[in-house]
């Protein structure tokens, strides 16, 4: 390591990140059902097992927000947080097996209409799961672990009930926190260094304690209790075995454990997958990370995460820009992030518990904004419905059932239109009097095959039919046969038939090729 360039540049860097890093590993805790401690086990591991790991030099993994409802819905599935570890555990065992099956190219082949939906449908979840915390000092109601209670009661119904136990204080350190991400990102404030320095996820927090600590001077009865500040384990008191939760290996025979592994190993890879694709092109040096490494090494480091107590990782674009745009150069400062992180947890402790959940509340629910913004689902209708229908379907899949169910409908309904398309740009009729063309514009099969029908249906007696596959490049023989079954009612009706470009001609019946054109005369 060159440490003159490591304390001029990756260091500050990796201060920045860490900053970034550690309330939005609490805040994607909260918001998943877990441990507070969980979320900065998770940063830890990301930042120190899978840097180290990494071939990237810029990308930072740790706990993800698009993992949230695939955690919070598992955990409670599967009945423990113990037993969900064992999940994460087995979903890196999974990812490893990707990496050396070299998969890493699995992400180009998921719909980019389908990916944005998934992603707007995480923020809408985000928004909801967040709103009792951010308006009421109760504790993590249990229907908001899924949308559909077995009670008949909904998440919608839940979040009312909230509203009838608003809590002052609370509400007006998550208005102050939403307020204050505004402001902190706009223009005005930015030309000033120090809102360009200090990140606003941090700054949000250190003014949250502030004002909690203002009410307990000034107005108790707005004061945030114990009961609602982050809550961590106190080494002083339990030694170092405070800091872990071991999985139940007891468990590993319940087939739901497995389910829920594919499910992580599924959509982390991805996740991963497009932040690395994206850290790349945020690299001045223009360096490329190989994704099948990347994706051995999120798998080590899940596994570790889950054996030491922490949420599932991936490679996180928020983290990530934030490395970059602070000047990073090498992954030291990802790995160095993670040591201050874990610094941080071992060395003081108790600073992170003044930390109150209604101002995570707010800064999650920012996050869910910028995933669900309105303009995401303007820009998706100007597309197109092909675009549109694909994002919309996944959207309301991930908000009312679960992820891995609505990126598969997504990517169904992604494939309906690509059919649908298909049907009607693959074959072409041009008429001129009693001469018709039929024109094959790409490779046409089976599902070709009705609409050939019904364009030859179409023709009438006398006419002089051309068929021409010469632009195709592959035609199956489904194809061949419904031209084959139409020349002997062509003679019926006398209709000449003349068939060109078709790279096998012979398997027409009564063909003979003459420079690959094919000229059938029934008449």
């Amino acid at each position: 390591m060159n440490l003159r360039s490591y304390w001029s540049s990756d260091f500050p860097s990796s201060v920045v990140v860490f900053l970034v890093a550690l309330p939005l590993c609490l805040g994607i805790a909260l918001a998943s059902g877990a441990p507070l401690f969980s979320g900065l086990m998770a940063g830890i591991v990301g930042g120190i097992v899978i840097g180290s790991l990494s071939g990237s030099s810029l990308s930072v993994s740790g706990p993800a927000a698009g993992l949230t409802s695939i955690v919070l819905v598992a955990i409670n599935d599967l009945g423990t947080f113990e037993i969900f570890l064992l999940s994460v555990m087995v979903a890196g065992a999974i990812q490893v097996v990707l990496g050396l099956l070299r998969a890493g190219s699995i992400g180009h082949f998921f719909p980019a209409a389908v990916i944005k939906g998934m992603l707007a449908g995480i923020g809408l979840i985000l928004i909801l799961k967040q709103i009792p915390h951010a308006v009421a000092l109760m504790p993590i109601m249990k229907g908001m672990k899924v949308f559909f209670q077995q009670d008949g009661r909904n998440t919608f119904s839940e979040i009312l009930e909230s509203l009838n136990h608003i809590t002052p204080g609370a509400v007006i350190i998550s208005i102050v926190s939403v307020l204050l991400l505004i402001v902190w990102s706009s223009n005005k404030l930015l030309r000033y260094k120090f809102f360009r320095v200090v990140p606003a996820p941090l700054g949000v927090v250190l003014i949250g304690v502030g004002l909690n600590l203002i009410f307990k001077l000034v107005s108790p009865q707005l004061a945030i209790t114990a009961q609602h500040l982050v809550s961590l384990p106190s080494y002083s008191e339990s030694g170092m075995s405070a800091f872990f939760t071991f999985p139940d290996f007891s468990a590993w025979q319940n087939p739901k454990i497995y389910t829920t592994a594919i499910t992580l190993a599924i959509v982390a890879s991805l996740e991963t997958l497009l932040s690395i694709e994206a850290s790349d092109k945020m690299d001045s040096a223009h360096r490329s990370t190989p994704l099948n490494r990347e994706l051995c090494a999120q798998g080590v480091g899940n596994a570790v995460s889950g054996l030491l107590g922490g949420l599932p990782v991936t490679s996180v674009i928020v983290r990530s820009s934030a490395n970059v745009n602070a000047g990073a150069r090498s992954k030291a400062s990802t790995i160095s992030h993670g040591v201050i992180l874990m610094l941080s947890v071992v060395l003081v402790p108790h600073v992170l518990e003044l930390i109150p959940l209604s101002c995570l509340a707010g800064i999650l629910l920012i996050t869910g904004y910028k995933l669900a913004k309105p303009s995401a689902f303007v820009g998706m209708f100007k597309k197109g419905y092909t675009q549109f229908l694909p994002f919309v379907a996944t959207v309301l899949a991930v908000l009312f059932t679960n992820l891995l169910f609505g990126v598969f409908l997504g990517i169904v309904v992604a494939l309906i239109f690509i059919l649908i398309t298909n049907f009607k740009k693959a074959i072409i009729v041009v008429s001129e009097g009693e001469w018709y063309l039929i024109r094959f514009t790409k490779d046409v099969t089976f599902l070709n095959k009705a609409a050939l029908r019904q364009e030859l249906a179409g023709i009438p007696e006398d006419a002089q039919l051309v068929i021409d596959a010469t632009p195709a490049g592959f035609v199956d023989n489904d194809i061949i046969e419904t031209i084959n079954d139409f020349t002997e009612t062509a003679r019926l009706k006398n209709i000449s038939v003349t068939v060109k470009g078709l790279k096998h001609p012979g398997h027409v019946k009564g063909v003979s090729s003459i420079e690959n054109n094919v000229s059938i005369t029934t008449n």
